[in-house]
């Protein structure tokens, strides 16, 4: 009997760090319609966790303890992250202030690097990784694909890595299978989450039967026309990914193999 999505998320957690999660798909918080389709969208994607951007919410309109609030009323735990920081001391400050605010050791880390693709600053991020594994933070940093990179950023301290699939918000999917790919096969033994890029349910399907642990979605929920709907199809997606990785994809082959058998079967002359 094929087993139940349900049952393969419950018997394969997720872990990050010490902390055990029921599900594979973390959301972001940004770009919502509306708090209630926010906390709606949390709910049907049946979230592992949520990410907070405390630099954006903190100088936006949603300002303020109403929207740390909604955010806590989730009942699920909350990964602050240092989006839009583009220095070390930005990163590193921002996340000491997410440490008081939200009382968690965990930080999503970005040092962005580059305008137009908001690709990270490595250089900066596995400095601001280093220090901030030194202070005790559990860093989870928003890396690119490269093998030099995250060996690095695991020397720095580093115990999860967040690789990128395609900008941020981009909507592209997977841009560079091959360095996913190798990523996963050179670290097999270091929680990897998919951040960014990803548009589809189809792209989180994908990654996940790349034997990632993880996606975490904003953009493609947020801004669908549908969020709570989008949301339940991604949670869906990892669920069917992480399921078809646990049973073992074929092999792909340049030419055709019959499923059915020839033998015994009759030929005519």
């Amino acid at each position: 009997m094929p087993a139940d999505t349900r049952t393969v998320q419950t018997a394969d957690p997720l872990r990050l760090y010490e902390r055990e999660l029921p599900s594979r798909l973390l959301l972001g918080t940004s770009r919502y319609p509306s708090p209630a389709i926010l906390e709606h969208s949390v709910r049907a994607a049946d979230a592992a966790a949520v990410t907070v951007a405390l630099r954006r919410e903190a100088a936006g309109e949603r300002a303020g303890q109403g929207f740390w609030s909604l955010v806590r009323s989730f009942g699920v735990p909350v990964l602050p992250n240092t989006a839009g920081c583009h220095t070390v001391r930005e990163a590193v400050t921002t996340a000491h202030m997410a440490r008081e605010l939200f009382e968690t050791r965990w930080i999503k880390l970005e040092v962005i690097g580059e305008e137009d693709t908001l690709q990270p600053d490595v250089f900066g991020l596995v400095e601001a990784a280093g220090l901030l594994a030194q202070e005790d933070f559990q860093v989870l940093p928003y890396c690119t694909e490269d093998l030099v990179v995250a060996e690095r950023l695991i020397q720095a301290g580093c115990r999860v890595l967040m690789p990128w699939a395609a900008p941020i918000g981009s909507g592209r999917g997977l841009n560079n299978v091959f360095g996913l790919r190798a990523l996963r096969a050179h670290f097999p033994d270091v929680p990897l989450i998919v951040d960014a890029g990803l548009g589809t349910p189809s792209h989180a399907a994908a990654a996940m039967e790349l034997g990632f642990d993880a996606v975490l979605i904003n953009t493609a929920v947020a801004q669908a026309r549908d969020p709570v709907s989008m949301a339940h199809a991604f949670a869906q997606a990892v669920q069917a990914g992480r399921a078809a990785y646990l049973a073992g994809p074929i092999p792909v082959r340049e030419m055709a193999q019959p499923s059915t058998p020839v033998i015994g079967k009759a030929f005519l002359g």
